[in-house]
Formats: structure tokens, sequence, C-alpha cells
């Protein structure tokens, strides 16, 4: 990573990468905009451009929806869960980029840490032991999620600084080994469950969902992505440098330890918020910043909105296809990222090394 770091600034440095980035940044908006409009037209109903227009003005002027047209299909189910694809593909590529470089190994992902297990485990045990919206706790789905992801950070944190200090790979062995404690648990819970639609709940959002979006759902995640993008470029310098060791960066006059806690932090937050809106989707975290660091190099100043705008991209572009690939079933999101983000990360690293 440190190699890589280096080298991509002096590439860019030679053949001008400024240019280059803000082209690709274009790109990925005109397809996001285009990914958009096609996951609210395209579905078991589909909706032409003309009518999905009248109902995004009719729903942002605050007018009346039409009854007996597409307007409750496009501004109530798809445009939110367009949205909240949008939010969470820009999120998890956020935290893909951060996480590679809080622990300096380019296979790393949010998972890694042990949120995601701890979210899972809260969401699986309000299912299954029945304390979602109205149960005993008064928690919903998501708020269940939330709050495991939270406990589970407070866990990896004290583990992580047993001993003092704050190094990489105690912070990996302990997100490692509290997240399989975790999924344990979750599994666990997964054999009570009551009867098999509950278990099938349970199972399709732990391999991702964004069936649930509705338009109150957006808020978390839109703050939290964009509290962390930007607390994310404030840093883009100093997650520059501690690529290139934590020697070098404190000779830079980067405070390693307090950027790893700040690191930790905004990573844990972020994907306890995304996967209580979402579950669990993998591969996106760890796919997307190895492809955007291929196209514009390895500095954060450009990497990280890229990344966001690449995530954003890909998870429309997955749930478009989660809900459209069979005639009468949807995907698991999950699935359809495993699938695709495979072979195409297998492919792309076999080029990256092929060209050395």
């Amino acid at each position: 990573m440190a190699t890589l770091a280096v080298a991509a600034e002096k590439e860019e440095r030679e053949s001008g990468r400024e240019p280059r980035t803000f082209l690709v940044a274009g790109v990925l908006v005109v397809a996001l905009v285009v990914a958009l409009v096609a996951s609210v037209c395209l579905g078991s109903t589909r909706v032409p451009v003309g009518d999905v227009w009248s109902a995004v003005v009719r729903g942002v002027t605050g007018d009346d929806l039409a009854p007996g047209t597409h307007d409750l299909i496009v501004w109530r189910l798809r445009v939110p869960r367009a949205l909240l694809a949008a939010l969470v593909g820009a999120g998890l590529g956020l935290v893909g980029t951060a996480t590679q470089a809080l622990v300096r190994n380019p296979l790393a992902d949010p998972y890694l840490l042990g949120i995601s297990s701890g979210a899972s485990l809260g969401a699986v045990a309000a299912i299954v032991l029945g304390v979602g919206a109205g149960g005993a706790f008064g928690l919903g789905l998501s708020a269940a999620a939330f709050a495991g992801a939270l406990a589970s950070f407070a866990l990896v944190w004290a583990m992580a600084r047993r001993g003092g200090g704050f190094s990489p790979l105690r912070l990996v062995l302990a997100g490692v080994g509290i997240g399989q404690f975790l999924s344990g648990f979750t599994h666990y819970l997964v054999l009570q469950a009551g009867d098999d639609q509950q278990t099938h709940g349970v199972l399709f959002w732990l391999m991702g969902s964004l069936g649930g979006a509705q338009w109150s759902t957006l808020t978390a995640p839109l703050v939290a992505v964009g509290l962390g993008l930007a607390a994310l470029l404030a840093r883009a310098r100093a997650l520059d440098a501690l690529l290139m060791g934590d020697e070098t960066a404190a000779g830079l006059g980067v405070d390693v330890g307090r950027l790893r806690r700040e690191l930790f932090v905004v990573t844990s937050v972020l994907t306890g918020v995304l996967v209580s809106v979402s579950g669990a989707i993998g591969f996106v975290g760890l796919m997307v910043p190895h492809v955007c660091r291929m196209v514009v190099g390895g500095a954060h100043r450009r990497l990280l909105p890229i990344a966001a705008l690449f995530g954003a991209v890909l998870l429309v572009v997955v749930d478009l296809v989660a809900r459209t690939a069979l005639p009468d079933q949807e995907l698991p999101v999950g699935v359809v990222t495993a699938l695709i983000g495979a072979p195409t990360l297998l492919y792309l690293l076999d080029r990256r090394l092929e060209r050395g």
C-alpha cells in the first residue's frame, strides 16, 4: 500500500491526473443520473420517463399524487429505494477506502472490523426474538441493527486499546475475533427462527436488501455519508502519509494514534448506519477502492469522492439487477454484488499484476 501510494503520487505529477479526475467525476455523475432514472422506470411495472418526471415534480412540490396512476409506485417506492441504494453505495465506497488506509491492507473492507457482525446480530435478534417495531424495547429493525453496531464498536475499541497503543494488527485481530464471536450468536438465532418465512426474512436481510426503503430512512445515511466524506477529505493528506508507514507519517507531522482513532470512529459509525438500513452488503467496500485507485491514483483527495460516486452508481445498478433479473423473485443485493464483484476484482488484479 505504501509503495502504491508513493507510486500513485509520482504518477499523478508526471501524467497530470487532475484533468482525468474531473473527467471521471463528470462521467460518473452522468452515469448515476442515468442509473437512477433506469432504476425508477424499470421493474415489475414499467413506468415511462414522462410519468416518472410528473410524479417527481408532484412529490417535490407537495401536490397530491394522482390516484390510479404510477405516482405511488414512483414517489413512495422506487425513488426512495434508488436514492437509498446510491447513499449506501457511496458510503460503502468511502468506508472501504478509509478502512484500507486505517489498517494499511488492500484486502480490508468494512466487515473486517466486526461492526457489520454486530449490526447483523442486532437485526436478527429483533426479527427472531420479536423486539422489532412495537416489540418489547420499542426498537425498529434499523434501530436494533444500529445498537448492535455500536455495541460491537465498543467491544472492538476496548480490545484494541488493551495494553495501550492502537496498532493496525491489534485492531484487525480484535475486529475479526469479535466479528466471528457475534456471527456465531447470529447463526444460533437463525436456527431458532419460528417458521420458514421468518428464516427466509432473516437470511434475506443478512445478504442485503434495500426493500425497506422509505423517505424517512434516507435521513440517517444522508447525514452520515455527508459528514463522513467531509471528515475523510479533511484528513486526506494525513491518510496519504499513513500509507507510507507510521514512522514516515509521524515524521511528516501526523499524529498517527489520533488519526487511527478518528478513522475507526468514522468508519464504525458510518458502517453501523449503512448496515442498519440495508443489511450486510459485501464486496462493494472491497472492490470500489481498487477500481477507483486504478483510474485516478492513490491520493485520497481524489480517491474519496470518486469512490463515493462509483459506489453509488454500482449499487443502484446492482439493486436494479436484483429486482429485475428473475421474473417473479427478487434476489438479495449481496448475492448480486458477489456475482459481479468477485470476477471483476480478480480480472482487474490480474491485469495489474501483468503490468507490474
